[in-house]
């Protein structure tokens, strides 16, 4: 039991270009099919999902180009870094997901993959419209003001 309730606040893998790329307009979470050699290396805190995204295919969600290591004591019955994995939403959301990435034009992009409580491997997945080069230039410079604010207060306070 100490285990699962350790694992829940486990963050594996954070996408942090995501919020600096993109206005996150909406998240949701979503389990994803693993292998077992897949899971060992997560459980490692070994992933990366800086360059990937999720895409409908066949009627059914996948993630698309997520790095997770291959798990070395696994030996030949490793798998590919780079394969596409299912992701598991319910039926009625992943036909809103699919309706709203044909009519709106958006992006489903990975923000993290963690452990729950249960100690089942999920995706935070964004519901995203991209950012141009102006938009990411004022998020900027919006959250340098942020942060200087709070030291002025901070030093007068």
């Amino acid at each position: 039991m100490a285990r699962a309730a350790r694992a829940g606040d486990r963050k594996i893998a954070i996408n942090r270009k995501a919020r600096r790329d993109y206005f996150i307009e909406q998240t949701l979470e979503a389990g994803i099919m693993l292998v077992g050699s897949e899971v060992k290396s997560l459980r490692n805190g070994q992933a990366s999902v800086a360059e990937s995204h999720a895409a409908e295919k066949d009627g059914e969600l996948f993630l698309l180009n997520a790095h997770i290591p291959e798990y070395g004591p696994a030996n030949r019955f490793n798998h590919d870094p780079r394969r596409p994995r299912k992701l598991l939403v319910h039926r009625r959301e992943l036909r809103r997901l699919i309706g709203t990435v044909q009519r709106s034009g958006m992006t489903l992009v990975p923000l993290s993959i963690y452990f729950n409580e249960r100690g089942r491997a999920k995706v935070e997945i964004g519901i995203a419209r991209g950012k141009r080069q102006h938009d990411k230039r004022a998020s900027e410079k919006n959250r340098d003001w942020q942060r200087q604010r709070q030291r002025l207060m901070r030093d007068r306070g």
